[in-house]
This record gives structure tokens, C-alpha cells and sequence, in this order.
């Protein structure tokens, strides 16, 4: 069983940054990828970036492709999302996600762990 924690999330103006971090419980969490998801009022869960079990490989949407970076630090169980020049469409609850499989995946359905979510809002 493993267990996801989020935190780092707030306010920010547009053009500002913030880093996600998703602590995670469990032995064997370095063997699972990894994802983030977001979910804005009213709109369905949407991918934005997933690592592999060793997060030298990468998957970003095309929407925050550049901007958003995804990183693991296995030692400390924690998986990062840095999220440069944010965006008033950036607003929503971000979600932490694992999947047993060490590869990466956009699809929700195939996560098997999730976190309870951190509220980012970014102003104009």
C-alpha cells in the first residue's frame, strides 16, 4: 500500500512559479511510476506530466510541455512538479498519482495510488 501527500500548492500570479512536491509512503514506491493530474471546476481530470520508476524518462501534456517539469527523488520518496510561467488556465486541484507498473502513462484510469490534491490558483 502507498500512500500520496501534496503539498506546495497556493496562490501565484500569472507568470509566476511553484513547486509541487508528493510524499510518498511504502517500500517499494522507487519502483512505481509516477504522475500529476489536475482537475479544474466544472472540467474532467486532466494528465499533466508522469515520470518512470527511475523518472529518466518523461511524458508532459502539450499544454504545460516547457513550462512544467516532473522529477523524483527516490532517496526521499518524493516526486517534484516545478511549474514555470503559470497561467491563469493552470488554476485547479493538482493531484499526485502512482502506478504499480514503472511505466509511464497519461491515462487516469491506470493509476493505481492517489493523493488528496492541492488547490494552485494563479491571478491575472
Amino acid at each position: 500500500q502507498v500512500q500520496l501527500v501534496e503539498s506546495g500548492g497556493g496562490l501565484v500570479q500569472a507568470g509566476g512559479s511553484l513547486r509541487l512536491s508528493c510524499a510518498a509512503s511504502g517500500r517499494t514506491f522507487s519502483s512505481y511510476a509516477v504522475g500529476w493530474f489536475r482537475q479544474a471546476p466544472g472540467k474532467e481530470r486532466e494528465f499533466v506530466a508522469a515520470a518512470n520508476w527511475s523518472g529518466g524518462s518523461t511524458l508532459y501534456a502539450d499544454s504545460v510541455k516547457g513550462r512544467f517539469t516532473i522529477s523524483r527523488d527516490n532517496a526521499k520518496n518524493t516526486v517534484y512538479l516545478q511549474m514555470n510561467s503559470l497561467e491563469p488556465e493552470d488554476t485547479a486541484a493538482y493531484y499526485c498519482a502512482a502506478r504499480r507498473d514503472g511505466s509511464i502513462l497519461s491515462m487516469s484510469t491506470l493509476y493505481h495510488y492517489w493523493g488528496q490534491g492541492t488547490q494552485v490558483t494563479v491571478s491575472s
